[in-house]
């Protein structure tokens, strides 16, 4: 379950400048080692299987790359923090997710974008976004997606595998969306209103500390 907090706890946009996104995910044999060592020979192959995801569709179109990237992840099991990480907030890498095969709902947004990302979608198009689930009555977190500036979003959700408009998903209130470039308040339709950028990424610092040092075994 996603916990709605202060506008610099969100902001995940300097992991960006710190880890490969341009044209792959940098997997390297160590990094493999790594994830075998502590994870198990299972995580090693999911691994691969992410990077494989990113190199075969890196001349795709969005809408297909959008499609795959859902499909990978959603495979992977919903896991509360307490009950995975025996924590009561914990934002997990994509190699923590793969690794663990499990995550909740933000580990699940943040491994998408980050993916989508490497696949060349530019930062402008995706938003990580903060909804309320009224079907569970609680916080949850998507990925959102903007063909144009103006456009109705597709909603990339963990909770079911079809990617719907957001006019579509009457079963979510968006709350605010953000991504590498600031803060929005959510609206359904189109862009929401900008009310912020890159702030204090406290929060932050566990999570970028833990993907540079993946980042130290390309």
């Amino acid at each position: 379950m996603a916990r709605v907090r202060g506008t610099g706890y969100f902001l995940i946009c300097l992991w960006l400048a710190g880890f490969a996104v341009a044209d792959e995910l940098g997997v390297t044999s160590e990094m493999l080692d790594m994830v075998a060592s502590e994870y198990g020979r299972s995580a090693r192959g999911r691994v691969i299987d992410w990077q494989n995801l990113v190199d075969k569709n890196l001349t795709r179109s969005d809408e297909d790359k959008l499609r795959a990237v859902n499909r990978f992840f959603n495979r992977n099991r919903f896991l509360t923090d307490q009950e995975h990480w025996h924590k009561e907030d914990y934002w997990a890498t994509p190699i923590e997710l793969l690794g663990t095969k499990g995550g909740d709902c933000e580990d699940f947004a943040i491994a998408k974008y980050i993916t989508l990302r490497a696949l060349r979608i530019p930062d402008k198009k995706l938003r990580i976004t903060y909804v309320k689930s009224l079907t569970l009555n609680q916080a949850h977190m998507v990925l959102t997606y903007y063909a144009t500036p103006k456009a109705i979003p597709l909603v990339l959700d963990n909770l079911i595998n079809l990617i719907k408009p957001a006019t579509s998903r009457i079963d979510l209130k968006p709350i605010y969306s953000f991504n590498g470039d600031g803060l929005w308040m959510a609206k359904m339709r189109g862009e929401g209103q900008r009310v912020g950028g890159v702030d204090d990424l406290d929060m932050w610092k566990d999570f970028i500390e833990r993907m540079q040092r993946e980042k130290d075994l390309e």
